[in-house]
């Protein structure tokens, strides 16, 4: 029989939060994984601190609560101790993006095979309301009641030439794309990264901009870097231009876990060699 998912835990997210939908989405494709064999046991998920870090709370699998910004880390390590586990990021984008930004370039850059979902609602919510990365130009929050000075970063470009093997963007009101890319990137070989449009209800609701903006890519081969760069760029987190959403860039390349394991075997083939030679001198 399969587990219950959905934990008992109090939930305390705001009504209408999109983090409600990315824990759902989550629960049907591990449910779908499950159903294909693939046990939910050898699946964890590491999350960091804020809203979304009650994620952990909430999904009824293996997981482990990371300080601010070093759920990519904890990840990491995980993967590098049991290579044959699904490890998960959860994490929020002043997690991800500012507190954990070098970690999240650097995973890029060694392919380590981990999926992180960003719940990039734009805002810091848990703390009621002050600007991220992704924040546009001009935001008037509890820390910049006069607007920010600060353009936003794109964080699907920073992704790209940092070296992700997959990016992706959804949009939590996009519950059947959100399902069908979480899978994509669960299943892909290498660092998987996702930025989820994920609404903030009560600090920053954007659901009414995003709905007329977002469209679902269609004739892009996500496989042409030039082209995924390009259509990264349309939309600059800051400006009212049209939102894709789908997946940009996806390629094979090896992972770190992998090299790490082949440097492992070799540093014990070394080890026996030596001893051997000892012996015979012995």
């Amino acid at each position: 029989m399969s587990r219950k998912l959905i934990t008992d835990a109090q939930n305390t997210w705001c009504p209408r939060c999109g983090n409600f939908a990315i824990q759902h989405t989550l629960k049907d494709v591990l449910t779908g994984m499950e159903e294909e064999g693939r046990s939910q046991d050898n699946v964890v998920l590491v999350t960091g601190i804020g809203c979304h870090g009650k994620m952990a709370d909430y999904l009824n699998i293996n997981s482990f609560y990371a300080i601010h910004g070093r759920t990519i880390p904890v990840a990491t390590g995980i993967k590098i101790a049991n290579p044959d586990l699904s490890v998960i990021c959860c994490a929020g984008d002043g997690d991800a993006y500012a507190e954990g930004l070098t970690h999240m370039i650097f995973a890029a850059k060694r392919n380590i095979d981990i999926t992180l979902i960003v719940h990039d609602n734009r805002v810091y919510g848990l703390t009621t309301g002050q600007y991220t990365p992704t924040s546009p130009l001009n935001f008037h929050g509890r820390s910049t009641p006069a607007g920010s000075l600060e353009k936003p970063f794109n964080p699907l470009e920073l992704a790209l030439v940092s070296g992700s093997t997959f990016i992706a963007r959804a949009y939590t009101r996009k519950l059947d794309h959100l399902r069908s890319t979480l899978r994509e990137a669960i299943d892909h070989r290498g660092f998987s990264f996702v930025d989820v449009l994920q609404i903030c209800a009560t600090y920053y609701n954007m659901t009414e901009s995003y709905n007329a903006r977002v469209y679902e890519l269609e004739d892009h081969d996500p496989a042409d870097f030039n082209a995924a760069c390009a259509k990264m760029r349309e939309w600059d987190y800051s400006s009212d231009a049209a939102i894709a959403l789908g997946t940009f860039y996806r390629t094979s390349a090896p992972t770190f876990d992998e090299e790490f394991s082949k440097g492992r075997q070799g540093d014990e083939e070394r080890k026996g060699a030596i001893a051997a030679l000892l012996d015979q001198r012995v």
